[in-house]
């Protein structure tokens, strides 16, 4: 994995650059630089679009970069700013082996998970990794279904499709 923007050269996007109205914003207090890294190196379809620096060879400042897909702008803004789990990015999984995969990626750098499949990355933003199967089960019009599925899912630390389907099928 990259440490350091200086080994991810922005990349010349080859399609015709999609401008959305609203793109979130990230500030860092000092780390975007390892953010950046990490991200792009752990969700595929991500990349540096632009990075400013301070000075010729200073750390970055400022960037464009996109992440599984979804434009991000991040800055270093000081300790003036922290997130909070009021805001959280959600990851849509296939299936139980892509939350593993994340969940491991994320404790390997350095995470801290909370419960119900939400992981706080080592730069402060938290992250909801989410199989695909738990919206299904919780989309089902039975509440009785509904609620034995929360109820696992609140006693969860990272989310299990399996206890989930259980929870679901023991519902009348």
């Amino acid at each position: 994995m990259p440490q350091h923007i200086h080994d991810i050269q922005p990349q010349p996007n080859e399609k015709a650059r999609e401008v959305s109205k609203v793109t979130p914003f990230l500030m860092f207090n000092d780390q975007l630089e390892a953010a950046i890294a990490f991200y792009t190196a752990t969700f595929p379809d991500s990349e540096v679009r632009n990075a400013a620096r301070t000075g010729q060879d200073g750390p970055v400042t400022s960037a464009e970069f996109v992440v599984g897909g979804q434009t991000f702008m991040g800055y270093n803004g000081g300790p003036y700013f922290t997130f909070s789990q009021g805001f959280s990015l959600y990851v849509d999984c296939d299936d139980q082996a892509e939350v593993d995969a994340y969940w491991s990626k994320f404790l390997a750098a350095g995470a801290q998970p909370s419960q119900c499949g939400w992981i706080t990355d080592p730069f402060g933003v938290t992250w909801q990794i989410v199989p695909r199967r738990f919206m299904e089960l919780i989309a089902d019009t039975n509440p009785r279904k509904v609620q034995a599925v929360m109820g696992a899912m609140m006693e969860m630390v990272k989310l299990d499709v399996a206890a989930l389907q259980k929870a679901y099928d023991a519902a009348e």
